[in-house]
């Protein structure tokens, strides 16, 4: 249930760059749950990690791919069949994203995956074994397009399974060192599981829901004996994060069992259903027997962490934590780039984007401070917050689907390909907003039983001002996550490959989607929502520097939050959340503008060859058309459409 570089994508993100939950298994491509901009991120189930993206692989049966072109071609899909089938085997959460939890898998539908030592181990073995596999392909007599999809795919195998040699903490690849904290841990990632992606339609869908209930017990028990492994190792969170971890624990925990949301998610769909059977009895003895004595034993391992940690924020104290962080900054940017580069990149961006805002600030009559201090008087004027009620959350969200469909109808301007599937914005849970991104997506799943969905995060309305929402809504929807991951979705790939969800490529483009709206006139006449455009951007270069600045340069939490503020405005309180996030997910945040400088380049050079030859819409097919890839080899399929332009 994590969302670190993995062949499949959370996802996230947690987006995510993923399509299920389980413990973070390389996702040919990580998933991605992220905030932009105070959240934003792409995810699948709460992550989708590797395991997901194998399941891809398997369900081929559900989207047949195009006809190999090559024997050695004929060769790689069944390789990547057989990865696909591993994984299925193994992650029954990712079994239930995809909607594969019937017939021959219906037994998924009651099991959660392993997360105990010897179930990471074997994800480390498994890994090693399908790297070993994939390398009896001969890439030289792929075809073009399958070259494409063996680099991919390659990329993840060989990052994780050289990670899982160097690092026996954590989660499986290098990106997640903690297996408990704020973002991580099945008390963090199950109940929302169960109550978004575990559908109920039958009494055996009910059954398999109580079964999983007890299930959770077990895996939060197994996470125990990880975490109690890692603290041998000297792998504890920062005491921050430990207060972060146990105050959304004990909130879990505070329920009574009739009212726990374990419970009510249950009773409401059977009600719904019509099914019969004293649910809400049952549910609850199982949280009474099994999961609340689960939770306090997981509550209480994590008290023994506070009791040792220390404030030290970064991965640099973990054994071999230099490397960890090299290592989990290639796995999220998917490039060679040191931790001084990003650093040096997010400064450059910094000092480039707060010079635009200053122009827009100046025409409104703001002054007075810095960059940062006018755009954080603008977050906390009160003229452009909606109410904290339910019903000023209901106007936000219904302004949010007015700006969807607003720009819907401009979109094959832009793209000659649009998805068929469509997008819903929906509230994250209340029981898991406290710790959870300010926003992020979840795409469609395989068999198109549920639309995309962006969740917006509504905990206080302040920390989503009107001018801020626009902006949100590009990168999160369309033409951001949504459009591309549904396309992804829909194309004619593998089912490995559309799954995957490499958080650069993702994020990058949900982050050059963004800009395009700018292109595209969407603020025209709307200075303040042309600053938050502006601010989004500010906010992921600031991210570049305080990423670095923690687990490089050995920054504490309050420094990383104090140049946050100084540099995007964000309120002080959004920003530890931030920062937070960063501790336990170290190299992730560092995707979106490394992506985004990326593409923004890539299209700049096919422009400058083409002149006026270029054309947009065919561009944007061709580099969305092989999916979701490391941005090594989105260069290589950008500069080979270019070069097939020129004829």
């Amino acid at each position: 249930m994590h969302d670190a570089a993995t062949l499949i994508a959370p996802p996230p993100c947690g987006e995510g760059l993923g399509v299920g939950v389980s413990a973070q298994r390389s996702t040919f491509g990580a998933p991605t749950p992220n905030p932009s901009p105070q959240g934003g991120g792409e995810t699948a189930v709460t992550r989708f990690d590797r395991r997901a993206f194998l399941a891809a692989a398997a369900g081929v049966a559900l989207a047949p791919a195009a006809a190999a072109v090559t024997p050695e071609d004929t060769k790689l899909r069944a390789v990547f069949d057989r990865i696909f089938e591993a994984v299925l085997d193994d992650d029954p959460e990712t079994v239930t994203a995809l909607g594969l939890d019937k017939d021959a898998r219906a037994a998924a539908k009651s099991k959660l995956s392993d997360a105990s030592v010897q179930g990471l181990d074997a994800d480390k073995d498994r890994t090693a074994a399908h790297l070993k596999l994939l390398k009896t392909v001969d890439r030289a007599r792929l075809s073009p397009p399958e070259q494409v999809n063996y680099d991919a795919v390659l990329f993840t195998l060989a990052g994780d399974e050289a990670a899982g040699r160097r690092y026996a903490y954590g989660y499986e690849g290098a990106g997640e060192p903690y297996v408990l904290s704020q973002l991580t841990g099945a008390y963090q990632d199950i109940p929302d599981f169960l109550g978004t992606q575990h559908t109920i339609e039958t009494r055996a869908d009910a059954d398999a829901y109580l079964e999983r209930l007890v299930a959770f017990a077990v895996v939060m028990d197994q996470e125990v004996q990880r975490t109690q492994r890692d603290r041998n190792l000297g792998v504890v969170p920062p005491d921050f994060i430990c207060e972060r971890t146990l105050a959304q624990m004990t909130a879990l925990r505070a329920s009574e069992p009739a009212q726990s949301p374990l419970v009510t998610q249950l009773t409401a769909r059977v009600k719904e259903k019509g099914i019969e059977g004293n649910y809400a009895a049952a549910a609850e003895r199982a949280l009474t027997a099994y999961v609340y004595p689960a939770l306090d034993r997981q509550i209480a391992a994590m008290q023994g962490l506070r009791a040792v940690a220390r404030p030290d924020a970064g991965v640099w104290k973990l054994p071999g934590g230099a490397g960890y962080y090299r290592d989990a900054l290639r796995n999220f940017t998917t490039t060679e780039l040191t931790p001084r580069d990003i650093h040096r990149m997010g400064l450059d961006q910094a000092r480039e984007l707060a010079a635009r805002a200053e122009v827009i600030l100046a025409r409104q009559g703001m002054t007075q401070g810095t960059v940062g201090e006018r755009i954080a008087a603008l977050f906390a004027d009160p003229k452009h917050h909606y109410p904290n009620t339910d019903a000023g959350k209901e106007k936000l969200i219904a302004d949010l689907n007015a700006v969807v469909a607003e720009i819907r109808p401009r979109l094959p301007a832009m793209f000659g390909r649009l998805p068929k599937a469509d997008v819903e914005i929906r509230r994250v849970p209340k029981f898991i907003e406290a710790g959870a991104p300010g926003g992020y997506y979840n795409r469609p799943p395989v068999d198109g039983s549920r639309p995309g969905v962006y969740w917006i995060n509504l905990r206080d309305s302040a920390e989503n001002p009107s001018w801020t929402l626009k902006t949100l809504t590009y990168h999160e929807a369309i033409p951001g996550h949504h459009l591309q991951r549904s396309l992804q979705m829909e194309a004619d790939l593998p089912m490995l490959r559309k799954l995957a969800g490499f958080p650069a490529f993702a994020e990058g483009w949900a982050m050059y989607a963004e800009q395009l709206a700018l292109e595209m006139g969407e603020y025209r006449d709307d200075p303040l929502g042309e600053l938050g455009q502006i601010q989004a951007s500010l906010f992921r270069a600031a991210r570049l520097v305080v990423d670095t600045g923690l687990h490089a340069m050995r920054w504490s939490r309050e420094k990383a939050i104090a140049a946050m503020t100084a540099i995007d405005g964000s309120p002080t309180s959004s920003a530890a959340t931030e920062i937070e996030r960063y501790c336990v997910r170290p190299g992730q945040a560092c995707a979106y503008m490394v992506g985004k400088l990326t593409w923004l380049r890539l299209r700049a050079e096919a422009q400058k060859a083409l002149g006026p030859k270029f054309d947009i819409r065919r561009y944007h097919d061709a580099v969305l058309a092989g999916g979701a890839m490391p941005l090594t080899v989105l260069e290589g399929v950008a500069r080979r459409w270019t070069a097939s332009q020129k004829a």
